[in-house]
């Protein structure tokens, strides 16, 4: 052999020993996650569903479905039962029973799946009996201006994580499993920074700059646990309701006004979140406070003033996403919130603070509703029980 045929070779057989050893360093490193670190997960069983006293995750996504025609209540004892196991492995960071692309559940990311009954599954299941008295659109307020596309439905999904990928990934499981039972009416994604880009328990801050929900019942408090759970000895002990709303804000509008005037509106500083009367983001409000010429330091129609009620029987547990869509013609943004609230009964403790916002919030020059929906979430469940059970029993 000559020795250009031999340089040839042993330089050949050194490329392909070289790809075949990067190749399967290539393999190791893909499938390193799974087996280096613990997955960062949330417990899925308890007495109560997990994604509501949970801290907030970076990204939830909510999907509301509409029952096929025919649907009865085994149909939905079967699709809970399909939900709740593939809820429990994916949140443990385990592939679902049939899922199709398991690495995608080893990184759960704080993942959590929390389900909701619409007035559907009621009548479905032929359990109108059991529905809750409040278990129903909300009475329609002067500033809405809802859309069907975002409003109602028959079941609630729920899916947050810190990992867009392990919300999208569990979606998809969870809705191949509803294909024969329920179709998709609508979905809405939302976001917060990146778990780590700030201080745990830091409040958000929305698309307008501004700090969004300073005021809020502690989780795991005797506070939270009063206005949140049910505990009516009746099926829906441990649950609770939530109520989503999905907020268009009018930013370019909102470009148009000045510093001052923004923090007018809001009753809050942009900088800290602070009240106007105050120097941190927690002080009370004076809302008796008067500055030059006997006006009141915060408006008694700016949103934190009418947001604020006497009553504490009036307040809920508040959780809001951002959302930014692509605009379209002359609009530089399609932006807004998906306002989410939990509480006991929304139509004692939340509708009482929207009628007042709705009625006068200076706020509603630049936000309009254009979406809402309100869902009974049923307690959490043991191994070896599912979701809802104590309704359909």
């Amino acid at each position: 052999m000559s020795e250009f045929s031999r340089r040839r070779l042993l330089g050949g057989g050194a490329l392909a020993a070289g790809g075949v050893a990067l190749g399967w360093g290539a393999s190791t490193v893909v499938g390193a996650p799974a087996a280096a670190a613990a997955p960062d997960t949330v417990p899925f069983h308890g007495d109560h569903q997990a994604g509501i006293a949970t801290p907030p995750p970076a990204h939830t996504t909510f999907v509301g479905l509409d029952l096929r025609p025919g649907v009865d209540r085994d149909a939905l004892i079967r699709l809970m039962r399909v939900w709740t196991d593939d809820a429990a492995r994916l949140t443990a960071g385990r592939g679902a029973l049939a899922d199709t692309e398991p690495e995608l559940a080893v990184v759960p990311s704080r993942l959590t799946v929390t389900i909701g009954f619409g007035p559907g599954v009621f009548a479905a299941a032929e359990r109108e009996h059991r529905r809750p008295a409040w278990l129903a659109p909300l009475p329609p307020f002067g500033v809405d201006r809802l859309e069907a596309r975002w409003s109602d439905g028959d079941v609630m999904l729920q899916v947050g994580s810190d990992d867009p990928v392990a919300v999208a990934h569990a979606l998809r499981v969870l809705l191949k499993g509803a294909r024969g039972t329920a179709t998709v009416r609508w979905s809405q994604a939302g976001f917060r920074r990146a778990r780590g880009s700030e201080p745990e328990g830091t409040t958000m801050r929305n698309l307008m700059g501004q700090v969004d929900g300073t005021v809020n019942p502690a989780p795991g408090s005797a506070d939270f646990d009063s206005l949140v759970w049910v505990d009516d000895g009746s099926w829906l002990d441990g649950g609770t309701s939530i109520v989503i709303r999905r907020i268009r804000l009018h930013l370019d509008e909102w470009d148009e006004l000045d510093r001052p005037g923004r923090e007018i509106v809001m009753g809050r500083r942009l900088s800290d979140g602070a009240p106007l009367t105050g120097e941190s983001e927690h002080d009370e409000p004076d809302f008796g406070a008067v500055g030059p010429g006997g006006i009141t330091v915060i408006a008694p129609n700016s949103h934190i003033a009418l947001a604020r009620s006497l009553d504490q029987r009036e307040r809920f547990h508040r959780r809001s996403y951002n959302y930014d869509d692509a605009p379209s013609g002359d609009a530089v943004s399609d932006s807004g919130l998906v306002f989410v609230s939990y509480q006991a009964d929304p139509v004692r403790q939340f509708v009482p603070v929207q009628q007042r916002l709705s009625d006068a919030d200076l706020f509603n020059t630049w936000s309009t509703p254009v979406g809402s929906a309100v869902f009974a979430i049923p307690a959490g469940c043991r191994e070896g029980e599912y979701l809802g059970q104590a309704l359909f029993q």
